[in-house]
């Protein structure tokens, strides 16, 4: 009985969402293309990739630039090939300017790392036919998860840790965050057509250096055309920030593909992920994995980035592919996030979906965590929920399958009809004729503002038939709705502004018994309660 009242919330929440506001995700940011995942009729990944570092000759380095302070402008050019032996640090209102072209290797004995600091900038701009490579020092052949470091960026755009900043993942010591007081626009460069090879080290547990880590790093900052392979921990990493990115390739990673946290509010769009089944972690290897914070806190900003067109490869080609049983989730989405999932696809994990903790489950019943027009095949098993939650499995199946959202599960990767984009050497990710990926975008709205300062509450709660709606604080014209647990609207008046408290008097004589839902709308700005009858 407890689950079928949850999933009759779940349903009237939705309902109530598209009486509310339309969703659509119609940022400037984002390209309205007409297909889900990743990929059209096109192939963004084709001329600048490499899916075969491990035999890729690189020529030997010419430039040795030692673990310390890098206090003045410097350009890094195509001519040489710099060896990082140590952590570089790139200090405030320092530049390093790398031209298209260039060759980094990083040393493996004291995994050298770039870390640009607050107030930093790296441009990093090379082309479709001239990518900046970051690569191990090894030779072709010998070369392995973990050979050197990787790039971290730091920046003063807001994050939710007490103080507003706070010290990056890594043990490198960097701050990062705003402060007391953080700029979103905040620039920290360009990175633009760069590959990243055989990064990623675990200098302590929950404390790695990922491929490419992202903390307080402000939308100033572009970031488009980045390739991260072989890292031995997450390919890419938000910490907090506003930052937008756009195609992103995570090839063979050993931990997690994208991972958000702290409060990170970036737009991204085209991103793609293709695992070896062979490889993973010891905690768990997952697609998607978002947390509010680490104790799964209510800190705001609350981590709530938007990943649109985004495509996941997982271990499991087929049903029978041999894999290695650390990996877990298609999206592991835990501890308070509020993340949003546009028009993507999943291939091939153990479990596609697992909506983690109370909290997190909250965020979705209340459509702050979204998860639209999306479609997971080739899972053992589609959904899971730990034992003990607020939601079973059928609810949080029921959650993603209601028609509003537009989701989809097809029992093969088959049927998902994509080229060839489980083939390590040479992956072809762009859908068949007649894929289901083709011709089913969706740019429905994610604002859905509240009424700010609006208090809304409903007494007696539960009801016989007459009720009050207690409303303090309405500064403009509203309409108030109620829908009833199939989403029919059964009442509707017009509210005027009021400052102080309004009771509402409403009269549900001969309604049927069971939960209702209460609310106000202004324009794309909504609050909303519930009322039983009894």
């Amino acid at each position: 009985m407890k689950t079928l009242r949850l999933f009759f919330i779940i349903v009237i929440v939705l309902n109530f969402n598209t009486i509310y506001a339309q969703n659509n995700i119609n940022d400037p940011f984002f390209d309205q293309v007409e297909y889900i995942g990743a990929f059209g009729t096109e192939d963004w990944t084709q001329g600048w990739t490499n899916f075969d570092p491990q035999n890729t000759v690189y020529p030997a380095t010419t430039i040795t630039v030692n673990g310390g302070d890098m206090t003045t402008n410097t350009t890094w050019s195509a001519g040489q090939v710099y060896l990082l032996n140590g952590w570089v640090y790139v200090k405030d209102g320092v530049t390093l300017t790398i031209e298209p072209g260039t060759i980094i290797r990083g040393d493996k004995t004291n995994k050298g790392s770039l870390i640009i600091e607050r107030g930093a900038k790296l441009i990093a701009q090379g082309t479709a036919g001239q990518p900046i490579v970051f690569t191990s020092n090894q030779a072709a052949g010998s070369r392995d998860y973990g050979d050197w470091g990787g790039i971290i960026i730091c920046g003063r755009a807001t994050v939710n840790q007490p103080g507003g900043e706070a010290t990056i993942e890594g043990g490198v010591g960097a701050m990062y965050g705003g402060a007391a007081s953080p700029d979103d626009d905040d620039n920290s460069g360009i990175l633009e057509y760069v590959r990243v090879e055989f990064p990623g080290v675990a200098f302590a547990p929950n404390n790695e250096i990922n491929g490419i880590t992202f903390g307080g790093v402000g939308r100033g900052t572009t970031i488009d055309y980045l390739q991260v392979s072989y890292c031995g921990d997450d390919s890419y990493e938000w910490f907090g920030g506003t930052v937008n990115c756009k195609h992103l390739v995570a090839f063979r990673g050993w931990d997690d593909e994208f991972d958000t946290d702290n409060g990170f509010r970036g737009m991204l769009q085209f991103g793609v992920a293709l695992r070896d089944p062979a490889i993973a972690d010891v905690s768990g290897s997952n697609g998607f994995e978002s947390d509010n914070d680490a104790s799964g806190s209510g800190n705001t900003p609350f981590t709530q980035p938007l990943f649109s067109n985004f495509s996941f490869f997982g271990p499991l080609a087929t049903p029978t592919t041999p894999f290695n049983t650390d990996y877990k989730r298609a999206m592991h989405l835990r501890r308070n996030s509020k993340i949003n999932i546009y028009n993507s696809i999943l291939l091939g994990y153990p479990i596609g979906l697992l909506i983690d903790g109370t909290s997190t489950q909250a965020n979705a019943i209340s459509n702050e965590l979204k998860i639209y027009n999306t479609i997971m095949s080739g899972m053992k098993t589609f959904f899971t929920v730990p034992d003990g939650q607020t939601w079973t499995v059928q609810d949080e199946r029921a959650w993603y399958m209601n028609t509003n959202r537009k989701n989809d599960t097809l029992a093969t990767n088959d049927a998902m009809m994509i080229t060839d984009p489980f083939n390590l050497a040479a992956p072809n990710f762009l859908p068949m004729a007649n894929s289901p990926v083709l011709n089913k975008s969706s740019w429905m709205s994610i604002h859905e503002l509240p009424l700010l300062d609006v208090e809304l509450s409903a007494y007696p709660n539960p009801a016989s038939g007459e009720f009050s709606l207690i409303v303090s604080g309405l500064k403009k014209p509203a309409l108030l709705l109620i829908s009833d647990a199939y989403g029919q609207l059964v009442m509707q008046q017009a509210v005027k502004p009021n400052q102080g408290t309004q009771h509402i008097q409403l009269n549900m004589d001969g309604k049927a018994s069971g939960v209702y839902f209460v609310g106000l709308t202004a324009g794309n700005e909504r609050r909303f309660t519930r009322i039983l009858l009894n």
